[in-house]
């Protein structure tokens, strides 16, 4: 089974416990919060990726960490699973997809803007409005400013890119200009 595949299953499976429990956004912020010290702890990720280090201790290791973290007991268990069943490694992925369904479930869709300077309030607001006519959904914005642009917004949502900064339109103008 491929990654991806493992990373899918133990998302749905936690989805669907979180949907019973009425818990789908917590476990989402737990996930992500989890998955983000696993990713900037180095020792504790080696610790708990080694075949060689006990189960027992990577339980007890992950139980330790969940409680400090102050994660609910669903949480806990979740990851107590992944632990047990050597799937640990998988977590960012997990994390990742299972926000992906999460936002699925709730009419969600998530994009990308860049843009070449910060963006006014009106500005953006214009645009996730812009963005929610066109999907028919909740258009959730992740802002970011990128200099090279020039000029204009990037928009990157739901695997389409909306592009719309000078740095691309003065690339077209350049490559019409190298053919012609």
């Amino acid at each position: 089974m491929s990654n991806s595949a493992i990373a899918i299953r133990y998302a749905k499976a936690l989805l669907t416990i979180g949907k019973e429990q009425g818990q789908v956004e917590p476990y989402a912020e737990e996930l992500s919060s989890i998955a983000a010290v696993m990713s900037k702890e180095d020792m504790l990720r080696l610790l708990l990726d080694s075949p060689t280090f006990p189960v027992e201790k990577k339980s007890a290791i992950i139980a330790d960490v969940a409680t400090a973290m102050k994660l609910s007991v669903g949480m806990k268990t979740f990851l107590g699973l992944l632990v047990e069943k050597g799937r640990i490694a998988y977590l960012a992925h997990i994390s990742e997809n299972y926000r992906s369904l999460a936002d699925g479930l709730s009419g969600i869709v998530r994009a990308k803007l860049t843009s070449a300077h910060a963006l006014e309030a009106t500005t953006t607001e214009a645009i996730r409005s812009g963005l929610e006519k066109q999907t028919g959904k909740q258009v959730v914005l992740n802002l970011s400013v990128d200099p090279e642009l020039i000029g204009g917004v990037k928009a990157e949502m739901g695997g389409k890119l909306f592009d719309g900064s000078v740095k691309t339109q003065l690339k077209q103008i350049a490559d019409t200009l190298a053919k012609g």
